[in-house]
Parts: structure tokens; C-alpha cells; sequence
């Protein structure tokens, strides 16, 4: 294994999610980065529901998963924060969310949501804890992204919900990418 793989998987799933969330936004009439989640775009009843879901949200799922694999004898830390990442993908993928993604509504939408808890709130405790050995920033990002998972929680589907989500979404992957980066740097220089 080449110990920059895991680095390349998280980067290549983030550049993917970015370039579905551009292709597809569009074709979802009225939705906003801002105000929408990005399961919104996948939602029970939108235009692209099945290609969201098996298309962009379960191979962004399966990359992270594998990122997690590879990377767990370097730092099983960073698997941890990728393994929650990959749940709530491949969660989102398998359970779309209602309309609007409410904090409750069907039994799937329930699923949608403890998969999104899983990402969110383990990702800021996976943080909390690569912080004690890659520094301050991780801890930053761990309370960003927990508050980020309770903003997401309580704020209205009409607010800024997509704008938090996106900020969250960014610290995780960039935070697993910093991660995976100073754990395959850490063996590459020993």
C-alpha cells in the first residue's frame, strides 16, 4: 500500500462531492447551498433521487470506508473520523431523506438522521482526539463540526442550514485528508 493513498481517496471524494453538489444543484428546482442540505438534492421525490443516492452518496461512502481501511494500521484515529464519514454517506444513500430533511418525520428520515448524528458528532470526538497528537487546529474543527451537528438539529429548513452544513462537511474532509496526510507522513519518515 502506498501510504498516500488514503490522503488521494479523501481528496478525490471530496472533489467529487463538490462537482455533484455544482452539476446538481441546478436541477433541483428552487434549491439553495445556503438554505438546502445536500441530502436535499437526493431527497425522497427529486429529480435525480436514484443517481444522488447510487451515484454520488454510496461511491463517496465505499471511497472514505476504503480510505478507513487503509489508513487504520497508521492511525486508528483517522480511521475512526473516516468511518464516520462513510456512515453517514452510505446511510444517506440507503435512507433519503424526507422532503426538506426534517429533524423528524419518517422512520427513514430517522435512520437519515442518527447516520448524519453518526458523522457529525463522532467526527468532532475523532477530532477531539487526533487533536492530542496533530495539534490545536483538529480541536477547532471538532467543536465546529458539533456545533454544526446541533445548529442542523434545531434551525429551521428556511435558514442558513446548508451554509452550516457545508462548513462542517469541509472540516471533516479536510480534516481527514490533514490526518491521513501527518499519519502517512509520520511512517514515510520514520
Amino acid at each position: 500500500m502506498t501510504s498516500m493513498l488514503p490522503v488521494t481517496l479523501t481528496a478525490v471524494s471530496a472533489a467529487y462531492l463538490f462537482a455533484s453538489l455544482l452539476l446538481l444543484a441546478p436541477k433541483k428546482p428552487g434549491y439553495s447551498h445556503v438554505r438546502h442540505t445536500i441530502s436535499e438534492i437526493g431527497e425522497i421525490g427529486s429529480p435525480n433521487q436514484r443517481f444522488v443516492a447510487f451515484g454520488v452518496f454510496l461511491p463517496i461512502g465505499l471511497l472514505i470506508l476504503l480510505a478507513a481501511y487503509l489508513i487504520r494500521p497508521l492511525s486508528p484515529v483517522s480511521a475512526a473520523l473516516a468511518l464516520c464519514i462513510s456512515v453517514g454517506y452510505v446511510g444517506a444513500a440507503i435512507f433519503p431523506c424526507d422532503p426538506g430533511s426534517p429533524a423528524s418525520g419518517s422512520p427513514r428520515q430517522g435512520v437519515h438522521n442518527l447516520c448524519g448524528g453518526i458523522e457529525y458528532i463522532g467526527g468532532g470526538f475523532a477530532f477531539f482526539t487526533l487533536a492530542e497528537s496533530f495539534g490545536q487546529p483538529f480541536k477547532a474543527a471538532g467543536f465546529l463540526v458539533i456545533a454544526s451537528a446541533i445548529a442542523l438539529t434545531f434551525l429551521p429548513s428556511t435558514s442558513v442550514r446548508g451554509m452550516i452544513q457545508r462548513i462542517a462537511e469541509s472540516c471533516l474532509f479536510a480534516g481527514l485528508a490533514a490526518a491521513n496526510w501527518q499519519a502517512s507522513a509520520l511512517v514515510s519518515g520514520a
